[in-house]
């Protein structure tokens, strides 16, 4: 008896073909590197809406790539997981940031301390009720304050400890990913102390921290206007206990004509009023 395979050759027989190769999911990675970066934003207070913007869409990209045919789904279910766990985050800190802000706005008043003599510490108020005081008024932009004096505002003391008028170099070779400043512009960094002196068993953060640069004309640069990540970087988002501080830099970009001759202007809470500091 003959079988088929001793009348057909073997190159007529039906043969399965091999399973298609997956290839390299590029949408998937994309995604990925959007969650990715959208979830660091997402945490950085001032950066928020950053985070918030780059989420949704990494998590359409990465719902895209699962359907992609032939293609390689891992990056893709990162990316999925990552923009879920980013976007509650984000949520998260947005509250706390808001329960923070809110809770300082009542606390309308700054209390500064400057030495006197003898190396006391006197104190006075900034606010409203010290607006009749003749002269211009400690910590204003008419008689700013000198650097590392401390000022205080609820459950803070923060001070501003220096200024580097010539940090563009410095700024730049921080991340490749920092932009280049304008023409005509550069960055300047001011380095920043705050000390928790509340006493909350579960401490507190810093996420509504507001600092600027206001030039010698009047107009103000605020360090959030460009997502640039500061060598040694002030943390936010970092929860202290009593006693402790912690100490970091702000990057602003600014318009270098005159620089030396303008002001930071510095405040703990996001709605309070800020007060003025030399910048040299």
């Amino acid at each position: 008896m003959t079988t088929g395979s001793d009348i057909y050759p073997p190159s007529q027989q039906a043969q399965t073909p091999p399973p298609a190769k997956k290839t390299r999911n590029t949408v998937g990675l994309i995604a990925l590197i959007t969650a990715i970066v959208g979830a660091v934003f997402a945490v950085i207070p001032g950066a928020l809406i950053i985070g918030w913007i780059l989420l949704p869409i990494a998590f359409i990209l990465s719902i895209v790539s699962l359907f992609l045919k032939n293609q390689k789904r891992g990056q893709g279910i990162a990316a999925l997981i990552i923009s879920v766990l980013g976007t509650v985050i984000g949520v998260i800190v947005f509250f706390a940031v808001v329960t923070t802000a809110v809770d300082e706005a009542f606390n309308e008043n700054a209390e500064i301390q400057s030495p006197v003599d003898g190396g006391e510490v006197e104190e006075s108020i900034v606010g409203d009720e010290a607006a009749a005081e003749e002269g211009a008024k400690e910590g204003s932009r008419e008689n700013p304050l000198a650097l590392g004096t401390p000022i205080s505002e609820s459950d803070w003391e923060v001070t501003v400890n220096s200024v580097d008028l010539n940090a563009t170099d410095a700024v730049l070779a921080e991340n490749p990913l920092n932009d280049a400043p304008a023409e005509g512009h550069g960055y300047v960094l001011a380095n920043v102390t705050a000390t928790y002196i509340g006493n909350e068993a579960a401490g507190d953060s810093l996420g509504g921290i507001r600092v600027e640069f206001v030039t010698s004309e009047g107009n103000s640069f605020d360090s959030t206007a460009n997502m640039v990540i500061a060598p040694d970087y002030f943390n936010r988002s970092e929860t202290l206990y009593e006693g402790a501080s912690t100490t970091g830099n702000f990057a602003v970009e600014v318009p270098l004509d005159d620089v030396e001759n303008g002001n930071i202007l510095l405040s703990p809470s996001m709605f309070g009023d800020g007060v003025f500091f030399e910048v040299q």
